[in-house]
């Protein structure tokens, strides 16, 4: 995307139809993350075949894996956020300076990042009470994904830059072209089929790795040629402690949040080990259907964040909460479009991934008591964090965040599924009893803490202190 098809999409975002506008951002993105469920669908199909085991060992790495992404993705937040509100403010050379300076930014972390994730994964599994059946596994595949940081976080930073200036499609593009890779080469790697050699579950993290690297080259050479609108020389990527600084002040309350989001995934696997393999092969299997249901709902999201960057770089901050507000309505309705289907469809659901009565009885409960609340948490309580952090007000999307599974979550899943009962001023309250000390407890309190993260997300989005943005008074370029 050239700089004029950059202004004139800025005018787009600042001035056209809401819902138009926003569809035609989303598209791309939607497809994107259809197309990524639907190689995590297949990662997980393939494992399968493998057993109970080798399935649950990427959902198991992953929490810790994730715990450190989480570091490189709210710096690429703080970025998106500087980039796109200079956008909306028409100083296009600002823009690019933020863009080189989140780049280099991510290149040096992402080193850094690797090495330590390496070091701890042991004692991660450790923590976490991973069964010794699946421990092999998991660190066999998080040890391999561990190595290609690097390519994930500049992929991540080039992702976000594009999506920053309203160009949707082109991230998309490269990211189709990596999840193609990585369903060919996962069934190839996996069982060694034809000369390739067979590593088992180590294969699919390998396929990840190369499929990301192939992605990351791809978009470096795009931001460094100046085919992509945003253009990175020497000038731009050289270290900028100004810029690094501004970064880390908006990017590391984001970072802190999703971390402590995602180390509190770790103490969640943690509790649905408690049941054992059964049931967190049933959670892992659930967690991809989640994930197809919100693939559509997080790219009209990802869509809102550039409309909300620009249009508080602009100061249109009315048309701002309106957009908002128009992206809850559109994901509650797909997110419990989706719902309903799985529900009627969830026996023939889990056994394409695991043919295991066990299973196929837990995931009862994953419906009953977790799945009805995700309309809540896309519609809502994504909408509300993302439109925060878009604004740069990631002090508020880190606290929602921790709130949610800190305060709300990993609390309310230990009290309902091992603390059999409470005594409140004298009157013995049943918790777990309710559920007969099962994982009915557990999914039912990570249900409920969608619920109550929803309301408050609410709450606080109506108040309109997001509505400020974060850039300097300068002058337009």
């Amino acid at each position: 995307m050239e700089r004029g098809k950059i202004q004139a999409m800025r005018q787009e975002i600042l001035n056209g139809p809401i819902e138009k506008t926003l569809l035609k951002l989303a598209y791309p993105l939607i497809v994107s993350n259809l197309v990524q469920v639907l190689y995590n669908i297949t990662d997980t199909f393939w494992l399968g075949k493998l057993g109970r085991e080798a399935l649950a060992a990427p959902g198991t790495s992953w929490p810790i894996i994730g715990t450190l992404m989480a570091l490189g993705m709210g710096f690429a937040t703080a970025g998106f956020a500087f980039v796109g509100q200079y956008i909306g403010a028409g100083n296009y050379e600002r823009a690019n300076r933020s863009a080189g300076a989140l780049y280099s930014l991510m290149l040096f972390f992402s080193t850094a990042t690797a090495l330590i994730s390496l070091a701890i994964l042991p004692y991660a599994l450790h923590f976490m009470k991973v069964t010794p059946n699946v421990y092999p596994y998991a660190k066999a595949y998080a040890t391999v994904v561990f190595a290609g940081v690097p390519f994930s976080f500049t992929f991540m930073a080039f992702s976000a830059l594009m999506r920053a200036s309203g160009d949707t499609k082109t991230p998309v593009k490269i990211s189709m072209l990596t999840v193609a890779m990585n369903i060919l080469l996962d069934p190839l790697l996996i069982f060694g089929i034809g000369p390739f050699p067979e590593w088992g579950v180590a294969g699919a993290a390998i396929a990840t790795v190369l499929s990301n690297a192939t992605g990351a080259l791809i978009g470096a050479r795009l931001l460094t040629s100046g085919r992509a609108g945003l253009h990175l020389t020497r000038e731009t990527l050289r270290p900028d402690m100004e810029f690094y600084s501004r970064i880390f002040r908006v990017g590391l309350p984001s970072a802190v949040g999703q971390s402590a989001n995602s180390f509190g995934f770790v103490v969640l696997t943690r509790i649905i080990y408690g049941y054992g393999d059964v049931t967190y092969a049933a959670y892992t299997i659930t967690t991809r259907l989640v994930n197809f249901i919100t693939s559509i709902a997080r790219g009209v999201s990802m869509a809102m964040g550039t409309m909300i960057a620009q249009n508080i770089g602009a100061e249109r901050y009315e048309r701002a909460k309106r957009i908002a507000e128009r992206a809850m309505v559109i994901n509650f309705l797909i997110a419990s479009s989706a719902i309903l289907i799985i529900g009627l469809f969830r026996v023939p659901v889990f056994k394409v991934f695991l043919d295991d009565p066990k299973v196929i009885a837990q995931s009862e409960y994953v419906l009953k008591y977790f799945l009805i609340s995700v309309p809540f948490f896309n519609g809502i309580f994504v909408v509300v964090t993302r439109t925060f952090s878009s604004a740069g007000h990631t002090k508020k999307s880190m606290v929602l965040s921790m709130l949610r599974l800190w305060g709300f979550r990993i609390p309310l899943s230990y009290v309902f599924g091992y603390v059999a009962a409470v005594t409140v001023f004298g009157l013995r309250v049943p918790l777990a009893e309710l559920f007969g000390m099962s994982p009915k407890g557990v999914f039912f309190g990570m249900g409920m803490s969608n619920f109550l993260a929803a309301i408050v997300a609410f709450i606080w989005f109506s108040r309109g202190t997001w509505m400020r943005r974060i850039i300097e008074e300068e002058s337009k370029e």
